[in-house]
C-alpha cells in the first residue's frame, strides 16, 4: 500500500503482515511515516493505494464502524477525558457499544483497571495521577471491547526508564495472559528489544519500509547500513 495524505505520499509500496498474538513494532526516525501507517491501520485515514486488512477483513467505508470495534488504541498522551474519573473513562466504550447491563459494565471496567494494576485509582481524575498511570488507564480503556488488536502509540514517550520498563512488563503480561496482539509505534531501543517479536522499519528519505525482522536480527543484519546504525546506536 501507499501511505500518506491526499497530495502527499509519505511511504510507497509498504507490505507486511502481523501475526496473531505478536508484539509488532513500527519504528524509524522522526517523520519517517510510522504514525501515518498507524493512522491508516486504525481507520482514521484511508490508504492512498492498495489494500489494508484487519482480522481478515479489508478496510472499506462500509465496514469501518464494525472493524473499529475489533481494535483498541492507546494514544501517545493517553487521551483520557479530563472531566471523567479513570473508571468512567474505561466505562465509556462499554456504555456506548457493549450492550451489557450497568452492573456488568462496572464489573468489567473494574476488572480491566485491576489488570493494569490501577483499581485503587478508579475514582481519581486523570489530572490526579502520573503520566505512566494515565497510559495504563488508556490501555485498560483500549481493551474494553475485547479487541483483536491493540495499538500503542509511543507508550514510552515522556516516561522515566523505570516507569517505561514497568509499562513494557505490563504489555508482555497482557500478551501472555490474554494472547493479545499489539502493534506498537516506538523508537525507544530498550523497549523495542524487550517487547518486540518483530519490527518494521521505515525511512523518510527513501519513503519506504527498509527492514522487517526481529530486533536482534536487524541489529546484526549484514544488509542495510542505516538499519544497523539505528539498532546499534549508543554502543561503542
Amino acid at each position: 500500500m501507499d501511505a500518506g495524505y491526499p497530495g502527499a505520499v509519505i511511504l510507497k509500496d509498504v507490505s507486511f503482515e502481523v501475526k496473531r498474538g505478536e508484539i509488532f513494532v513500527l519504528l524509524g526516525g522522526s517523520g519517517c511515516g510510522k504514525s501515518t501507517i498507524m493512522k491508516h491501520m486504525i481507520g482514521l485515514n484511508p490508504v492512498l493505494a492498495g489494500d489494508l486488512t484487519v482480522a481478515g477483513e479489508r478496510w472499506t467505508a462500509k465496514n469501518r464502524a464494525a472493524l473499529c470495534r475489533k481494535i483498541g488504541v492507546m494514544y501517545q498522551s493517553g487521551a483520557l477525558f479530563g472531566s471523567m474519573t479513570c473508571l468512567e473513562n474505561v466505562l465509556l466504550p462499554l456504555e456506548e457499544f457493549s450492550g451489557l447491563k450497568r452492573r456488568a459494565r462496572e464489573e468489567k471496567a473494574r476488572s480491566l483497571l485491576a489488570d493494569v494494576e490501577l483499581l485503587d485509582a478508579a475514582h481519581k481524575m486523570p489530572s490526579e495521577i502520573s503520566g505512566g498511570m494515565r497510559k495504563r488507564v488508556a490501555i485498560a480503556r483500549a481493551m474494553a471491547l475485547d479487541p483483536e488488536v491493540v495499538f500503542l502509540d509511543e507508550p514510552s514517550a515522556g516516561l522515566d526508564p523505570i516507569t517505561s520498563s514497568s509499562l513494557d512488563d505490563l504489555v508482555l503480561r497482557l500478551r501472555s495472559e490474554r494472547n493479545m496482539t499489539f502493534i506498537v509505534v516506538s523508537h525507544e531501543l530498550p523497549s523495542i528489544f524487550k517487547i518486540a517479536d518483530r519490527c518494521a522499519m521505515f525511512d523518510k528519505a527513501r519513503r519506504a519500509m527498509i527492514a522487517l525482522g526481529t530486533p536482534d536480527g536487524l541489529r546484526n543484519s549484514p544488509g542495510d547500513e542505516f538499519v544497523r546504525r539505528f539498532f546499534n546506536r549508543g554502543e561503542k
